[in-house]
């Protein structure tokens, strides 16, 4: 089964990160390019036990992470395991939403990559009561 057109690699900040426990039961095996990125114009926060990415305008304001690509018979099973762990709502109301954003890896170069941001009832408590890790690095709180 091939992927489909939109078959993004995914931006992923905390628990999804190489060698944390989420990757290992959801992308482990699956990935075919794993590469060190940043997504700029947004802030980390802490939740309870994983981070959330919230949009944010504050000059510097960035999330340390990971390209990782799927690989093309990996990728509709990949998706769906992600969104159901993200509880990724089609409506957009979920704990998450997936938006395609660009991201740039260490070249600089930007790509284009699925991230799972706040969603919006979360993004409103972040915004009410922030949790902000300042390094923007989830390995690094």
């Amino acid at each position: 089964m091939s992927a489909p057109e939109d078959a993004l690699p995914f931006f992923v900040y905390g628990t999804l990160r190489s060698g944390s426990r989420n990757h290992a039961v959801h992308l482990a095996g699956r990935c075919t390019d794993i590469r060190p990125a940043v997504l700029d114009g947004a802030a980390l926060h802490a939740g309870p036990g994983f981070p959330y990415a919230v949009p944010d305008t504050e000059p510097g304001r960035r999330i340390t992470g990971e390209l990782i690509t799927v690989r093309p018979g990996a990728y509709a099973g990949a998706l769906a395991a992600l969104d159901a762990l993200e509880e990724c709502r089609a409506d957009g109301t979920g704990l998450y939403v997936r938006r395609r954003m660009a991201v740039r890896i260490a070249t600089g170069e930007l790509r284009e990559a699925w991230v799972y941001l706040a969603g919006p009832g979360a993004e409103a408590r972040l915004r009410e009561r922030p949790a902000l890790i300042e390094s923007g690095d989830w390995a690094d709180r």
